[in-house]
């Protein structure tokens, strides 16, 4: 591959390190067999001769980009930053570059068309509603894809998930053994597969005890929308509905909002006046100023199945399509009444 700013190409380096062609390649390409030896010698030949590797060139060579797009939506809340910090790890050292394209409300056609002109090697779909629309057309045309804390609906693309009604169920239970029987749900965003599953877990646990109705408001898994929802809750008159004595939140990013307003706004004790049960265990949930019990995310080997799936396509796996659940547990922190962080060990669920 030839130096355009310098005229400097692989074979001068190859010629003055004494090696092949092949090994200069190896030398700069992350992960590739090289010996420690060899490499040193194609680097110093490389700086004595001012050559730098051109990527777009070995893209049409190769046909590989070496990118792998990670398409990603509501990254304000925190974990999903930190699950695209490990994914952007474990990629690199497998010699992969990320490249991060960040969704709104756009349209899938937009996010597609990016795709294709960066000739991604693969994707990672990270909490966005495209998912099921860019899943399917990357299904469709070859390029390999995962879906991370999603499950397809078609069941033809690999997906990696927790166990999203599971947790669902343990929250409820959490609350119940507390002694609550007055229970709100705070959605996240309706038409997710999150949302769905965690609301219909916990709906369940509480029918098995004899609970059919509970108050719910919508969040949008938007600070902003959490926080106008806990107070649609907790002023709401109509329909006979008392104040709730605990609040189940979608996730931690929600719960925070939520905690703040009910101790900041409406001057109520957590968790003696009302207890809060959150999704993730994303990092502010172990903070100080909150201390949130909350259902756990099993973050790092959720990643690590996720990158393994799509490297392993990437690299010409032709197995059936999975979908991979995680085991959640529960996280005992200060916010829901009557629980010691002692009792976390036993309050697993598979």
């Amino acid at each position: 591959m030839s130096n355009k700013s310098s005229g400097v190409t692989s074979s001068d380096v190859a010629r003055v390190a004494g090696v092949s062609q092949s090994a200069v390649s190896r030398a700069f390409t992350p992960g590739a067999s090289i010996s420690d030896h060899t490499r040193a010698r194609v680097l110093a030949a490389a700086s004595k001769l001012g050559y730098r590797p051109n990527a777009i060139a070995r893209t049409l060579i190769t046909r590989q980009s070496q990118i792998v797009a990670v398409v990603a939506s509501y990254l304000e809340n925190p974990f999903y930053l930190s699950v695209i910090e490990q994914i952007s790890h474990l990629l690199r050292k497998e010699g992969y570059h990320l490249l991060l394209l960040v969704s709104d409300t756009g349209e899938a056609d937009e996010f597609l068309m990016q795709l294709m002109q960066y000739q991604a090697d693969g994707v990672i779909l990270v909490s966005t509603t495209l998912s099921s629309t860019i899943a399917q057309t990357c299904e469709q045309m070859g390029v390999p894809v995962v879906l991370f804390n999603r499950i397809s609906k078609h069941g033809n693309v690999n997906s990696v998930a927790s166990d999203n009604y599971a947790g669902g169920r343990l929250a409820a239970r959490t609350l119940l053994d507390a002694g609550h029987r007055d229970v709100a749900f705070i959605a996240g965003l309706e038409n997710t597969s999150t949302s769905r599953d965690r609301e219909l877990g916990f709906k369940d646990e509480l029918s098995a005890a004899g609970i059919t109705r509970y108050q719910r408001a919508v969040g949008h898994y938007s600070f902003h929308d959490a926080r106008a929802a806990v107070i649609e809750l907790f002023e709401r008159r109509s329909g006979g509905w008392k104040r709730p004595e605990a609040v189940f939140v979608a996730n931690d990013h929600m719960a925070i909002a939520v905690l703040d307003t009910l101790r900041h706004e409406l001057r109520l004790r957590v968790p003696h006046d009302v207890s809060v049960i959150g999704f993730d265990n994303a990092a502010p949930a172990g903070w100080l100023a909150y201390q949130l019990t909350t259902i756990e995310q099993p973050a790092r080997s959720m990643v690590e199945n996720t990158v393994d799936l799509l490297i392993r396509q990437m690299r010409g796996s032709r197995a059936k399509a999975q979908a991979v659940i995680a085991p959640v547990r529960l996280i005992v922190r200060e916010t829901v009444r009557g629980l010691s962080p002692t009792t976390e060990e036993a309050a697993t669920c598979a």
